[in-house]
């Protein structure tokens, strides 16, 4: 497996330093949290990393690569797979039709072999839809698997767009904030849900998260950043009890 290193990560809009001289390092099998108060910065270095935006200044790595030779169309391909925090599924489509869209990265590019679905092409397709069920099953969607996307309740749609970045088989997960709007047994969920992810998938996660209380039960180390800049990093109590953390969270230090 991979390590996601980030060094010296800065960009401008405007001359405004949305993130300023940021570096990480997130581990194999890691979940790592970054949190901060709105504006901080933090989908800013989720689109950075995905390569929507272009860096200023500093280099990232995922393993041997340097993602800023890959472009955001082939991050799928290097296992790095994320959430938005606008949900972003086909409303018209089925729950089973968006989550077969999130194994496009392991689908046959032969499309004269798949049109005329020789017994290679019906094989493949029985093993993309056995994946799919078996993420169904892990996430506990199987009563909406029929259902669109237009029809399904919000926690549900936050679900499937989870379920659909888990189909491509990632080992690196960017979760931007998998609770935002969530009550709190969907967020109880959510927890376990990622805790099967990482031990049973054997995924790494980062995520992007205000829900504090979620911060504390799943995450192994967390950073802290506030106007693009880095505050702190470290387990989830001693990010808490930082000074600068609290400055930025209550508006006075400890």
């Amino acid at each position: 497996m991979s390590s996601l290193v980030v060094e010296n990560l800065s960009i401008e809009f405007g001359g405004v330093h949305a993130v300023d001289e940021v570096s990480f390092a997130v581990e194999p099998g890691e979940t790592f949290a970054i949190i901060g108060p709105n504006g901080a910065g933090k989908s800013t270095i989720f689109n950075l990393i995905s390569r929507i935006y272009e860096p200023t200044n500093g280099s990232m790595h995922y393993g041997e690569r340097d993602l800023l030779d890959v472009p955001a169309h082939k991050v799928i391909d290097l296992g790095i797979a994320r959430t938005f925090q606008n949900i972003d599924l086909f409303e018209q489509a089925t729950v089973l039709q968006n989550l077969l869209v999130g194994r496009h990265r392991r689908m046959s590019r032969n499309l004269f072999r798949d049109f005329l679905f020789i017994a290679g092409a019906r094989a493949r397709e029985r093993e993309h839809r056995r994946k799919v069920e078996d993420i169904i099953d892990l996430m506990e969607i199987a009563h909406y698997r029929d259902q669109k996307i237009a029809d399904l309740p919000y926690g549900a749609r936050k679900n499937v767009e989870l379920a659909r970045a888990l189909c491509s088989e990632p080992s690196l997960l960017l979760l931007d904030e998998p609770a935002s709007g969530l009550n709190q047994e969907e967020t109880d969920d959510v927890s376990f849900w990622l805790d099967d992810i990482k031990h049973d998938l054997g995924v790494t996660i980062v995520m992007v998260e205000h829900d504090m209380g979620l911060v504390g039960r799943v995450a192994d180390r967390v950073m802290a950043i506030n106007d693009g800049k880095l505050l702190a990093i470290g387990t989830p109590d001693e990010v808490r009890n930082d000074p600068a953390v609290q400055q930025a969270y209550l508006g006075t230090a400890a």
